[in-house]
């Protein structure tokens, strides 16, 4: 099935803006099962590849020997708000590892979390790079390099070995010649990977098919998903779309998204894997956008629509608070030819 999609940005009956996005529907063969005209165009995995930077901590047996708890990985997998419980859950691990937050090379930002942003504006010398989104992760990888008796000073340059680990999970996971992965530094300071949409849904659909009783690799993936679906809000955190879809389908789905308007989807009773991009890097279109290929799909239940109304049709309001316009998904699916 081919459609196309974009979402229109609407001022009270004027259609204002116009978002055009490309979407790939994959089964774990990499199998095409529905798109867009272009889904096999390539952009950066960005955060969306974080199920896959966790998968070497987990399938080397680390996660296990640590005793980290669900909830743990799935701020190992996280871009989260920098919320109080967030910090807690990175603060946590890294006490654990003996390691501090100078030891996390991914630097410091504002965090999203109202509260915490608050804080750390009232009391400036609290800044630190545990309230940066990708924190988590960050402590994951530091983990890893101490677990496997490797350097921790520099675990996040390329030529590193957990680095490498990563580089070579993601590719086997998602299908990509290893001659063929781009590769950029990302916001955090560690390696970005370039692939089609087609390789990312590929990843996300072994992701969501995985079953502990499978080979390592399989239970390793079906840990990192039970654990992030189980903890939506270590996910993200309030406002988070990927956490906000999570918690619509009871976590019947997995859902992550990354920056310059790429989210990903694993839906484990259908096999597939999703991968949706925004060409022009916004954010603000991708709930309506996601909503409107799970709904093309058939997967949303009345109820869980309705749950998802508001991320179905995001309001626009103006500085005096008024609501004058929405932005709404639309979908077209071309004619068969005669």
């Amino acid at each position: 099935m081919r459609f196309q999609l974009d979402v229109i940005v609407r001022r009270g009956g004027i259609a204002e803006s116009r978002h055009r996005l490309q979407v790939a529907v994959c089964d774990p063969a990499g199998r095409l099962a529905a798109g867009t005209a272009e889904p096999s165009s390539v952009t950066t995995f960005r955060s969306a590849a974080k199920p896959f930077q966790l998968l070497p901590l987990v399938e080397r047996g680390h996660a296990d020997r640590w005793g980290w708890t669900d909830e743990q990985l799935a701020v190992m997998a996280a871009s989260h708000t920098g919320s109080p419980e967030h910090v807690a859950l990175v603060t946590g691990i890294l006490d654990r590892l003996g390691l501090a937050a100078r030891h996390l090379a991914c630097g410091y930002h504002e965090p999203l979390d109202p509260a915490s942003l608050d804080h750390v504006r009232a009391h400036p010398e609290g800044r630190s790079s545990v309230y940066n989104n990708c924190s988590g992760k960050h402590a994951g990888m530091l983990c890893l390099a101490l677990s496997e008796g490797w350097p921790v000073e520099g675990y996040h340059r390329p030529e590193h070995p957990v680095q490498q680990a990563v580089r070579r999970a993601v590719v086997e996971v998602c299908g990509v010649a290893a001659d063929a992965l781009l590769t950029a530094v990302d916001g955090c300071n560690v390696p970005v990977f370039g692939m089609p949409l087609t390789a990312m849904a590929r990843g996300y659909a072994h992701l969501a098919v995985a079953a502990p009783g499978g080979d390592v690799r399989a239970a390793a993936l079906d840990r990192i998903r039970r654990a992030m679906c189980a903890h939506p809000r270590a996910v993200g955190g309030e406002g988070r779309f990927s956490t906000v879809l999570m918690q619509g389908t009871g976590g019947r789905l997995v859902a992550k998204g990354g920056a310059e308007g790429l989210e990903c989807v694993g839906l484990p009773q259908r096999r597939l894997g999703i991968a949706v991009k925004c060409e022009d890097g916004q954010a603000r279109g991708m709930a309506p956008a996601t909503l409107a290929v799970l709904e093309q799909l058939g997967e949303l239940s009345d109820g869980e629509r309705s749950g998802l109304e508001a991320s179905r049709r995001p309001v626009i309001t103006n500085h005096a608070g008024l609501e004058v316009g929405a932005l709404e998904a639309v979908i077209r699916v071309p004619a068969p030819a005669p």
